[in-house]
């Protein structure tokens, strides 16, 4: 790893400032400290950062582009995190925007194992965008939420998942959930003669998700979810890696307290890391994503990046049936809608509504 990481920030400054604030940058994202305390010619040579490029963006607001030693950050998830943007993410003033690796971290990391295409061979659905739902509301037993979950398979969703507040709780122990709603699942797609995908959001420390994973193959499931800003982004990768043969859903909950690009991190380093498909709010729902940040973050997402499988983007976060056709049209075939509360506020008519979704979606095209 003898190529320099090549991390872009924006920053805000006054314009008479932005080259000694850049310098900052550079200093305390490598060695830390004033340059006058390094006094060895080789750490100031091939250690401290270098401000390689800096352009207005904005009145007061510059891209700047800083180049990093790759022998401070091995290709481990935390430390390389912690390169990128560890202190710096302290300051109000800097965002971490992007970043160029040498190639031997995308092949040291990995990437997703299966995939967009392996995801869709997982279905049986080589072209059509995919539909997704989740189980909700907190507080409901492991019967009830296998019930929802039978009744959306049986409406023709292709993957249904855990809500990311669904846990390890006393009120729907994942000991129990799995092999319920796995159950309900097959059930459901034994009456159809087509699949569905179950993902449990698998969580809590290395040993309880290793644990967990193991209930999962138990039950002969092909997907899981994981929430990689709370779990760590290293114990993700680990359990991306030890899910071989498994779609792995990365959630997104926790990633704007950081100041990272959302196409960044969830279009990037998510699928870096192991991420076969990547949850976010799509604009227009609950949260304030801009369209041109959902559409960077799929094109992150699906786009030739190195040699890395693409990861299929899931626009979520309010999303309405009445909005598919919208939504197709903005992300194309190469999609999963998730669909949750809407879905489940039809009550009785859930598998109605949830045929009425599948079908509103394979009346795009195959």
């Amino acid at each position: 790893m003898s190529e320099r990481i090549i991390v872009t920030y924006q920053v805000a400054s006054a314009p008479a400032e932005i080259a000694a604030r850049a310098e900052a940058l550079a200093i305390e994202q490598s060695v830390e400290c004033p340059l006058a305390a390094v006094t060895e010619q080789r750490i100031r040579d091939e250690i401290v950062g270098r401000v390689e490029a800096i352009r207005p963006i904005g009145e007061a607001r510059f891209s700047v582009q800083v180049s990093l030693a790759s022998a401070t950050a091995p290709a481990e998830p935390g430390q390389l995190l912690n390169m990128l943007f560890g202190n710096s993410s302290i300051q109000p003033d800097v965002t971490l925007a992007d970043v160029e690796l040498p190639p031997a971290y995308p092949a040291t990391f990995g990437g997703p194992r299966l995939g967009i295409a392996g995801l869709r061979a997982k279905l049986g659905t080589p072209r059509r965008a995919l539909t997704a739902s989740a189980l909700k509301p907190q507080g409901l037993t492991p019967e009830a939420l296998a019930g929802l979950a039978h009744r959306l398979a049986l409406g023709g969703i292709d993957l249904i998942k855990d809500d990311h507040g669904i846990a390890d709780q006393a009120f729907s122990p994942f000991a129990a959930r799995i092999p319920a709603v796995a159950r309900a699942v097959r059930e459901a797609c034994s009456v159809r003669g087509a699949a569905t995908l179950y993902a449990p959001h698998v969580s809590g420390s290395l040993d309880d998700m290793r644990r967990q994973l193991d209930i999962v193959r138990r039950e002969e499931l092909s997907a899981v979810m994981l929430m990689p800003m709370i779990v760590g982004l290293a114990n993700f990768h680990l359990i991306a890696k030890e899910a071989e043969g498994l779609i792995v859903l990365a959630h997104p909950s926790l990633a704007g307290a950081q100041r990272i690009a959302p196409d960044l991190l969830l279009g990037k380093l998510f699928r870096l890391l192991g991420a076969d498909a990547t949850i976010f709010p799509h604009h227009g729902g609950r949260f304030a994503y801009t369209p041109e940040t959902c559409s960077a973050l799929a094109d992150a997402a699906r786009s030739d990046w190195y040699d890395l499988k693409p990861c299929l983007p899931v626009p979520a976060g309010g999303i309405a049936i009445d909005r598919i056709q919208e939504l197709l049209a903005f992300y194309g075939s190469d999609v999963m809608l998730l669909i949750g509360g809407s879905l489940l506020a039809a009550g009785e008519q859930l598998t109605e509504q949830a045929a009425r979704f599948t079908a509103e979606v394979a009346s795009h095209g195959q």
